[in-house]
């Protein structure tokens, strides 16, 4: 089933990450499916904690790039809504100590006012790394100011 309401396409995404934490960290979309995306982000000096493992946070940053960035081309009015995390949670499964993490955000609800997006993050290998669950309020974009 397609959930996006609005044109997708990975120039698009990729675009909207220059001059940002998601650009700083490596982090590229690669994937677009009808219900999915998918983003890599490198296991570097970047993305590393000081035992030389993928430090958590970066994949949380990769989680909510994903959950956020989707939930965003499923809005119904794009031009008065937007989508704001309230929730982020992760579970550490793994570790990765090198090479690229490939991201999969789908939705778990897409509600009129609340969006939920499970991500799960894999190391090259196929192992699951980290599972994250964000939740996003959609507001009213005037509300905003």
């Amino acid at each position: 089933m397609k959930v996006w309401k609005q044109d997708i396409n990975l120039d698009l995404l990729n675009a909207t990450r220059k001059n940002t934490l998601v650009d700083n960290l490596g982090i590229e979309f690669t994937e677009i499916g009808s219900d999915y995306i998918k983003a890599t982000m490198p296991v570097d000096e970047r993305t590393k904690q000081p035992l030389g493992l993928l430090h958590g946070g970066a994949s949380v940053c990769l989680a909510e790039t994903l959950g956020s960035v989707a939930a965003t081309f499923c809005l119904e009015q794009p031009l008065t809504q937007a989508s704001v995390g309230i929730e982020i949670n992760a579970n550490h499964m793994s570790s990765a100590k090198s090479g690229i993490v490939t991201g999969t955000a789908r939705p778990l609800k897409l509600g009129n006012t609340i969006h939920v997006w499970e991500i799960k993050i894999h190391r090259e290998d196929g192992r699951l790394i980290c599972q994250s669950r964000l939740t996003l309020a959609i507001i009213d974009r005037s509300k905003t100011k």
